[in-house]
This record gives structure tokens, sequence and C-alpha cells, in this order.
């Protein structure tokens, strides 16, 4: 079994104003989708949602703000499923919610250190 990392990203622009209903409905197709990765067994870490703003550092020591001003996309959020291969993980993340908005989920192995 592999772990696997999903890395959501959206284009920020691209995400719609919600109302606070529409928004609980959001949040419910992403807890439904988590929880039937779980129920499969399959779910290794909820993860969390990142803020839409940070820093990077770069190897000179410089600090800018970030994360990748120049980019549409951004990254909103992460989970770890467990699996036998990367087309199993892949197969899981095709009902992401985050497709809704013109969003992608990118689907990498972690190897441990």
């Amino acid at each position: 079994m592999t772990d696997f990392l999903f890395i959501f990203r959206r284009d920020e622009n691209e995400i719609p104003k919600l109302s606070p209903e529409e928004m609980q409905a959001d949040t419910q197709k992403w807890i439904d989708w988590i929880s039937g990765i779980a129920a499969q067994g399959k779910l290794n870490s909820r993860g969390n949602r990142l803020e839409r703003t940070g820093k990077v550092v770069r190897a000179n020591g410089i600090v800018t703000d970030g994360p990748f001003m120049e980019l549409k996309e951004a990254i909103g959020g992460y989970i770890v499923v467990t699996t036998e291969t990367i087309e199993d993980a892949a197969e899981l993340a095709k009902g992401c919610p985050v497709y809704g908005y013109g969003g992608n989920v990118e689907v990498r192995a972690i190897k441990t250190l």
C-alpha cells in the first residue's frame, strides 16, 4: 500500500460567491466525498484547507508574499489516501467537488524519508 497526497488546485477567480446555504451545501459535498473514501478504509489523513496567502522563502533567504502570485491557480487544501496504485488513487480523486469550480486534483505518491 502506498500513501498518495491529493492536492486541490483551483483558480481563485472562478470560485463563486455563495450564500450561507450554498456554502453549507458545498461543504456537505466535500464531507460526503471524503467520508466515502474513509468508508473504503483508504483515507489516511483528512488533511486541511490552506489559507489563500502565505510566504515563500527562497534559498537566498529572501522572503516574499506568496504563494505564486503570478499564477491563477492556487492550492486550496489537501488530503492523504492509501491505495495499492496511483491509478486507484486517481480513481478516488474523480469524485472531488473541486471540479465544480474548474479546479483539479494533483495526485502524488508520498515517499517516506
